[in-house]
């Protein structure tokens, strides 16, 4: 599909870097600093399977998004997939499971771990108000970078990347020499309940990508760049992970139990004494802080594209007279993860996000099959899964049985969630039947 009427507003500037950088950066977020200890207390060296067969599930469900994404080139991302399969309700829930349900309460928690990192340097930002005025300076400048271009978001996104990787390859290149490789022996196999625990924790360690690809309607030769940059940024995902559980557990061993908390801080200590903790602490906000520059890069632009859907108000669909970007679109969503990062309790609110991101992948490899059938889209230099419908399969199988996984609460509130959701849509929907009536 070629881009809407509202994408023709937008400069194709995001290339086959900045996209792959994108998706490393909103994948490596502030779970990486505590995950090698959750992985590996369960499973100890036989967690390097439980990170490659959770990288072969994510693959699977990656390799669609590179399909589709060929397919479906216009602005919103998993949002853009539904609507071109399904239509406007199924979207119009996506829509909202990806802004709301993923994005704001997880860039809003986010925000909260920032305050708490600097807090372990600065005890003056467990105050309230201080947290208040930092979240405020740090979504203002967000905005006024979005604002001034995808160029200039991406150009910030590339630099905060880069800063956040350094320590995590600090520690894997200067780890390595310390590691006891009696630490890295398989000592006996795990429980399948365990496993499949550990897996499920690792496969939302993974989750993700699919963010970067909300600004598909600026991404310059879409047939290309997505495939190549989900291949190269997935990819670098999971090598640095592997490393980072190897070195982690090769270091401490059996004492990872005591560094359940923070390992990647213990680790660092052990390399560079005391200073290792202070760095790890300003690598986590970094890490945070980039994470949620992808998102509000990436996320605003599905409230833009289902404005243009007349799903979302009229006013959304506004393009930067200068800029050429969706600026209301930008301050919306960034505000409103002002709003809940104040909050600061999201409760069982947050177990939204398990379940959300389940069924948006769900619903996307679904779309991909659906219109590989109808065989809409473009017909030329459409990358095509390899093997029919195996690997779709294997991603359609894996996101049910992690679904199975998640609690009955989990669960309700999700449905829940869409029922209210679509209350909303059949109200908004009738609305705009009257105005346009």
């Amino acid at each position: 599909m070629s881009g809407s009427k509202e994408d023709a507003h937008l400069k194709r500037v995001v290339g086959v870097g900045g996209l792959s950088l994108s998706i490393i950066n909103i994948t490596i977020g502030a779970g990486i600093f505590a995950l090698p200890a959750i992985v590996g207390i369960e499973l100890g060296a036989f967690s390097v399977f439980a990170y490659l067969f959770c990288g072969m599930m994510m693959a699977a469900i990656m390799i669609c998004y590179a399909e589709i994404g060929t397919r479906v080139t216009t602005t919103g991302g998993s949002y853009a997939y539904v609507v071109a399969a399904f239509g406007k309700y199924p979207g119009y829930i996506i829509s909202w499971l990806a802004v709301f349900g993923w994005s704001i309460l997880g860039s809003a928690a986010l925000l909260n771990i920032i305050a708490d990192s600097i807090a372990i340097l600065l005890p003056v930002f467990h105050n309230p108000l201080v947290r208040s005025l930092l979240f405020f300076f740090l979504m203002g400048f967000l905005v006024i970078t979005n604002i001034r271009g995808a160029k200039e978001s991406v150009s910030f996104i590339k630099w905060i990347t880069v800063i956040k990787l350094l320590p995590l390859i600090a520690i894997i290149i200067f780890g390595i020499q310390h590691i006891d490789a009696s630490n890295l022996y398989i000592k006996q196999t795990p429980f399948p309940g365990t496993f499949s625990g550990a897996t499920l924790v690792l496969f939302f360690a993974f989750a993700g990508f699919e963010t970067a690809l909300g600004a598909s309607g600026e991404i310059k030769d879409p047939k290309r760049t997505i495939p190549l940059a989900i291949l190269v940024g997935g990819g670098t995902v999971l090598v640095l992970y592997l490393l980072l559980q190897a070195v982690t557990l090769g270091i401490l061993g059996s004492e990872l139990e005591r560094f359940k908390e923070a390992p990647l801080a213990a680790v660092a200590n052990r390399i560079v004494a005391y200073l290792g903790g202070t760095l790890l602490a300003v690598a986590a906000a970094i890490s945070c802080y980039g994470t949620i520059s992808s998102d509000v890069m990436n996320t605003s632009r599905v409230l833009y594209a289902g404005a243009g859907d007349k799903l979302f108000p009229r006013f959304l669909t506004k393009v930067h007279n200068r800029y050429s970007t969706p600026h209301w679109s930008i301050v919306l969503f960034s505000l409103l993860i002002f709003v809940f990062s104040l909050i600061g309790n999201f409760g069982q609110l947050a177990n939204l996000a398990s379940a959300a991101i389940l069924l948006i992948y769900l619903a996307v490899i679904l779309a991909m099959i659906r219109l590989r059938k109808s065989d809409r889209g473009s017909s030329e230099h459409i990358f095509i899964v390899p093997g029919g419908l195996i690997i779709p399969i294997i991603g359609i199988a894996s996101i049910v049985w992690l679904l199975s996984s998640l609690s009955e609460m989990e669960l309700l509130l999700t449905a829940a969630f869409i029922l209210v959701v679509s209350v909303f849509y059949i109200i908004s929907t009738r609305i705009l039947h009257k105005v346009s009536s």
